[in-house]
């Protein structure tokens, strides 16, 4: 039995990497699955790969830093598969800036796509997950929002809002049956963590080095960070709200030396 049969799912930035690693899990769980994309090739692709496999599924091109766009995401999503009963914020990306020469201007568009997003996300499914009777949303963070790298300025600061934004949600929706989690994932195996291994002078002993940083001695593919959002979306995680769950192969668990 698929344990989230009958299931609507919205996932932003689900076109590849962690997003299309979530959606391809839910969709085998038997969700219907919107993907919600900026990218039209990767979107559509996601798409069609479902699609494929028997699945349920309908890409919507979305900018998630306009609002007019998030709006008619929800609406598309509630026409195609009449319900949004789970909402997973993915869509962002990693950061790199020199705090004493970031623009006003993309510093704005920095949280619009990191934070805002999720907010306007939430905002516009909570009305009809509370005409359903609940609902779920996840907040994909990252282990950024407790620990940090050197020349990651201002994502830790972003990702650590979007766990408080995750707090803030499940206390003022839980008496309406909506759960909100944070999912905090470390290195996983994604197009960005592919690309600075090969910016390295020696790519191969640059991911080697990051290996061995893990307890169990690989980095994490999306589809560990599916299966554990489909699990936390799922009625057997019904008691579980308002926390960050990290996923990172035991990273965080080691002390610098």
């Amino acid at each position: 039995m698929q344990p989230l049969a009958g299931k609507v799912a919205i996932v932003t930035g689900a076109g590849r990497g962690i997003g299309k690693g979530i959606a391809m899990k839910l969709a085998q769980k038997g969700a219907a699955v919107a993907i919600v994309e900026r990218d039209i090739a990767t979107g559509q692709q996601t798409e069609q790969e479902l699609v494929a496999e028997g699945y349920k599924a309908r890409f919507i091109g979305t900018d998630v830093t306009q609002e007019s766009d998030i709006q008619n995401a929800v609406v598309r999503t509630i026409e195609t598969f009449g319900k949004v009963d789970i909402l997973v914020n993915n869509a962002g990306r990693n950061l790199h800036y020199d705090a004493t020469r970031m623009t006003s201007e993309e510093w704005d568009s920095a949280v619009a796509l990191n934070l805002k997003s999720a907010w306007l996300c939430s905002k516009y499914v909570l009305p009809q997950m509370i005409e359903l009777g609940g609902g779920v949303i996840v907040n994909i963070a990252s282990v950024h929002a407790t620990m940090t790298l050197y020349h990651n300025f201002p994502y830790a600061a972003l990702k650590s809002g979007l766990v408080g934004v995750t707090r803030n949600l499940a206390l003022d929706w839980g008496d309406k049956n909506i759960r909100v989690v944070a999912v905090s994932p470390g290195y996983i195996r994604t197009p960005p963590v592919i690309e600075g291994f090969q910016q390295a002078a020696d790519p191969s002993a640059e991911e080697q080095r990051v290996i061995a940083l893990h307890p169990i001695k690989r980095i994490g593919t999306p589809e560990d960070v599916g299966n554990l959002v489909a699990f936390v979306v799922s009625d057997e995680a019904s008691y579980i709200t308002g926390i960050e769950i990290v996923i990172d192969g035991g990273l965080s668990a080691r002390y610098a030396d």
